[in-house]
């Protein structure tokens, strides 16, 4: 009776390690390689992230889209906006202060030569500084502009990183020998895979 208990457990042990020994069929041939797309997958908050980046701090959305190299470009067309500003309210500021010396009286500003006599007269200061003010404020709507155009830009590039630009569907120029006239056609392809 013994040997009877002990040959079902043995029968069953080995029965089961026969059965762990079969290969599973649905795991993955390792050999199968899975290609990635070339484009990013799609997230519909990227446009927003890259615009709110952008106003944030210009330049930190084309940081974010990965073109560094518009960086330079967003803080050099910030920054000439900015000298300009800050060149014409300079100017204003000379010219300003002379006619308000004038106005007082003096006869010592920057604009009479060394005899006393004034190289720009009163009127030719007023004009000087309307020219500088709106100079001003044409270099503030001029850098406010530039400022918009670098939150566009990172807003659409971010866009079109997402837009999927695969060989399935193409549209390429063709040339076409003809063998029997030795002509030679031009055409378009459209080529259309799925």
């Amino acid at each position: 009776m013994k040997i009877k208990n002990l040959i079902v457990p043995l029968l069953f042990c080995l029965f089961s390690l026969q059965l762990s020994a079969q290969d599973d069929s649905l795991l993955i041939d390792p050999q199968l390689v899975i290609e990635e797309p070339a484009y990013k997958p799609y997230d519909p908050l990227s446009p927003a992230r890259a615009a709110f980046y952008s106003a944030v701090l210009p330049g930190l959305g084309q940081a974010y889209n990965g073109k560094y190299w518009k960086i330079p470009i967003v803080y050099t067309a910030l920054g000439v906006g900015v000298y300009f500003y800050l060149e014409n309210d300079r100017q204003y500021d000379r010219y300003r202060s002379a006619y308000k010396s004038r106005l007082a009286g003096n006869t010592d500003d920057e604009f009479y030569d060394e005899n006393g006599q004034p190289r720009v007269s009163t009127s030719a200061l007023i004009e000087a500084q309307r020219f500088y003010q709106r100079n001003k404020e044409v270099s503030v709507l001029v850098t406010l502009g530039l400022y918009a155009l670098n939150i566009i830009d990172a807003n659409v590039d971010a866009h079109l990183q997402q837009f999927n630009v695969s060989e399935d569907l193409s549209l390429k120029p063709n040339l076409d020998y003809n063998q029997f006239t030795g002509t030679t056609g031009y055409g378009l392809t459209l080529n259309y895979n799925f």
